[in-house]
């Protein structure tokens, strides 16, 4: 029998936490809908706990066209209300503005530094940050890096991206 991976504490032992643990937190990420798709959800997790939209997530990839930017771009009015009666995610009006509107800046960033990728990457010159935390407390829940992130997303016009949840989805 295989031993169990080394997992932080946050894992607990719901399988699908530790599968997220196991499989996609921390492991660089350079494709430009996942990157979105992190972004839409840690702004959707905004005052939630983590496990909440994990499980959720199936129905955001159904209920947002699988993260594709482009397409989330162009909701309307008809289908923001029809996102704001589906019980499958979080039915906060302002998280539901804000993935579109971050579907939009995307879009932009993207055009401005020739990916969403790119753009995202930049704030850490492409290299992945690794921190070597001993205890749960040492981790902040910000950094000068995910300041300065959020500053710049927020000119772009991104939305529920404070430096909090910018530390959350680099980690992510």
């Amino acid at each position: 029998m295989g031993q169990a991976p080394k997992r932080c504490a946050w894992a607990g032992d719901d399988p699908l936490y530790q599968a997220y643990h196991d499989r996609e937190w921390g492991v660089p990420c350079r494709d430009e809908r996942r990157l979105f798709e992190f972004l839409l959800l840690e702004g959707a997790q905004a005052g939630l706990s983590w496990i909440t939209i994990l499980r959720k997530r199936e129905n955001y990839r159904a209920a947002f066209d699988d993260f594709d930017p482009e397409r989330i771009a162009r909701y309307g009015p008809e289908r923001i209300a029809d996102l704001l009666e589906n019980p499958g995610i979080v039915r906060n009006r302002l998280k539901i503005h804000s993935a579109v509107n971050n579907a939009r800046a995307c879009l932009e960033a993207r055009e401005a530094f020739g990916s969403f990728s790119d753009f995202i990457w930049g704030f850490v010159d492409g290299v992945p940050r690794i921190n070597h935390w001993r205890h749960r407390g040492e981790v902040p829940v910000r950094t000068p890096v995910s300041d300065a992130m959020s500053r710049e997303l927020r000119r772009r016009g991104f939305t529920f991206a404070g430096s909090t949840i910018c530390y959350a989805y680099m980690q992510a």
